[in-house]
């Protein structure tokens, strides 16, 4: 299916010269002089290869065909990691670099937006936040105000994440996936 390329988001995944691309990166520039654009960095499907495209943004591009599911994440071996459609109960493994950065992320029965394309998981879409336990911080300092100021700490997933100073070793923290930064205390 054609669309325009300005309408290209993250996680998409294009038809260009016969082989499949997964959008990393999609951002539409306008500037001052000239024709606004939409900048792709992509991921080719069959070896990983990484390229970076610049279309103009009225310009058509052939949108592959996929099926979005969710999934749950079962675990990860050698072969990679393991989802299980919740409906069909049909097992699927994903490769290493499908999920790359977000690998420590994922949490045993956690429910996740899977692209499948021809049988094959092609792009992985984690919920916004999770939730994990600090694992090493320094200790609460007596006297120190709820500021702006933040203390590094590890979370359990191997993270490090900036939080506030009142949180200890074994608080259970609300991270963002995106890029691991402190949400809130968690409730549970």
């Amino acid at each position: 299916m054609k669309v325009i390329a300005s309408s290209l988001r993250k996680g998409n995944v294009v038809e260009k010269d016969g082989k499949l691309y997964v959008i990393l990166f999609a951002e539409n520039i306008h500037p001052g002089k000239g024709t606004p654009v939409t900048q792709l960095d992509m991921r080719r499907i069959s070896d990983g290869v990484k390229v970076s495209e610049r279309y103009r943004t009225t310009e058509q591009v052939e949108r592959a065909h996929v099926e979005d599911r969710e999934h749950t994440f079962l675990y990860s071996d050698g072969e990679g990691f393991h989802f299980m459609n919740p409906e069909s109960y049909d097992q699927i493994a994903v490769s290493t670099d499908v999920v790359g950065d977000q690998a420590p992320y994922l949490q045993e029965g956690m429910s996740v937006s899977l692209s499948v394309y021809e049988g094959v998981g092609i792009a992985l879409v984690l919920p916004q936040r999770a939730t994990f336990e600090v694992v090493d911080t320094e200790p609460v300092t007596k006297g120190q105000t709820a500021s702006s100021s933040y203390k590094p700490a590890l979370l359990s997933n191997g993270v490090k994440s900036a939080v506030p100073p009142h949180i200890t070793v074994g608080t259970r923290v609300v991270v963002m996936t995106a890029d691991g930064s402190y949400v809130e205390r968690a409730k549970d």
